[in-house]
């Protein structure tokens, strides 16, 4: 079963937003079993569209097309389609009376144009839109089925998941399979150690989707298998798990749509701890992690972002000396960070960083990248080094990650 996505506006084409859409029907389409093999962007031109339709749909089953379906001049795609397959427009009754009640009903004044989007090629199949004003629809070619969504992303969505799989079911009954899949979330191994990791189980052979996929600062595994049986499906999925859970237990600190701060906050929540956060190079990003996940003042107090050594010293108590003799990055002041910031707010953990994120201010001793970070807790601070080699902002956003796997891990009992 192969789908292809076409997005059609200039907007794409021009850079002048991202395509979205393309990457929400793929998850969607992959959820069901059915493999996205084709990806086309084109402008709102008649010529580009009817190539781009010839081409796709001499590789694929299924089409799905976003976009151009507005009122204005240069919204062309159901007239294009229609043009391509031969077939003349319509208009719907039903659906010109239903975008009139919407403009009346929002206080919006009526132009003609708007007509245009109860248009419809001849046979069409409507795809109702209850989010706006443009009707999905669908036709087909031969055994082959095209269907036609607006381009505003939630709409988009509303109608793949609700018009478009609906369709292609229909259309298609016997490609219906069982899917099982998973995503875990890594840090800290690259992606050619993944695969190598993983290599002498030889999953693929045995009918499991293996995929690598870098999302920098971390490296996401996605296991899929998809069979007819559902009790074969579940076995080899729950083997796949295991194997990878074997591998690169140690690397995994998330699955599917879980996030390391939530699962983080989850353990907090459960241990009734609370944390504070000391930060210098990452300038707060460890706080904002903490604090992006609903119900963190149960247990975040509080952040300070102490990036000159005067800081260091007037909020978190780091001595002169210590800073004149080690620096500011170092561990002594790292872990002084640590034992300050929760000192100070009374919480049960306090986690610090320091570090040189680049591009300058790096030495032979210390080079660009060097950082450190700290926990502290009741009954002992740790405290590890790291040599991030990006550029600044990636320097950043590694060492703010690094920290946060450091509570994770502490968190969970790896850390004594």
């Amino acid at each position: 079963m192969n789908i292809g996505i076409l997005t059609i506006g200039n907007e794409i084409t021009g850079g002048r937003i991202q395509d979205t859409n393309s990457a929400m029907i793929a998850r969607a389409m992959h959820r069901q079993g059915w493999i996205v093999t084709r990806m086309m962007s084109v402008g709102d031109n008649y010529d580009d569209i009817h190539d781009a339709l010839a081409y796709l749909l001499s590789h694929v089953e299924a089409l799905i097309i976003t976009g151009g379906l507005g009122p204005t001049a240069d919204d062309i795609t159901t007239e294009a389609v229609a043009k391509a397959f031969g077939l003349e427009l319509l208009r719907d009754e039903a659906v010109l009376a239903r975008i009139k009640d919407l403009f009346a009903k929002r206080g919006l004044p009526w132009t003609e144009n708007n007509a245009k989007q109860a248009l419809f090629p001849k046979g069409a199949k409507i795809i109702e839109n209850p989010l706006g004003t443009a009707a999905g629809f669908a036709v087909y070619k031969g055994k082959k089925v095209v269907m036609v969504i607006p381009g505003v992303p939630r709409e988009a969505e509303k109608l793949t998941l609700d018009g478009v799989i609906p369709i292609i079911r229909e259309a298609f009954p016997d490609a219906a399979l069982h899917v099982k899949s998973r995503t875990f979330r890594l840090f800290g191994i690259a992606e050619s150690a993944v695969d190598e990791a993983l290599s002498a189980d030889h999953l693929g052979e045995r009918g499991i989707g293996v995929g690598f996929y870098p999302h920098f600062p971390e490296n996401h595994l996605v296991i899929t298998v998809r069979e007819a049986s559902e009790e074969k499906a579940q076995t080899l999925f729950a083997e796949a798990c295991k194997i990878v859970e074997m591998r690169l237990g140690r690397y995994i600190f998330a699955k599917d749509d879980e996030s390391l701060a939530g699962n983080i906050a989850r353990l907090l929540i459960e241990r009734s701890l609370s944390v504070s956060t000391a930060e210098s190079c990452t300038g707060g990003l460890i706080a904002d992690s903490l604090t992006d996940i609903p119900g963190s003042s149960e247990y975040f107090e509080r952040g300070v972002v102490s990036y000159s050594n005067e800081a260091k010293k007037a909020l978190l108590n780091v001595p002169d000396n210590v800073i004149a003799e080690h620096g500011a990055v170092s561990e002594e002041t790292a872990r002084l960070m640590a034992e300050g910031i929760r000192e100070m707010s009374k919480t049960d953990l306090g986690l610090s960083v320091t570090g040189i994120a680049g591009p300058s201010g790096g030495s032979d001793e210390k080079p660009l990248g060097t950082t450190y970070i700290a926990l502290a807790a009741r009954e002992k601070t740790f405290c590890s080094h790291y040599t991030f080699r990006w550029n600044r902002r990636w320097n950043k956003i590694a060492a703010s990650q690094a920290a946060l796997l450091m509570l994770w891990r502490y968190l969970k009992g790896e850390i004594e």
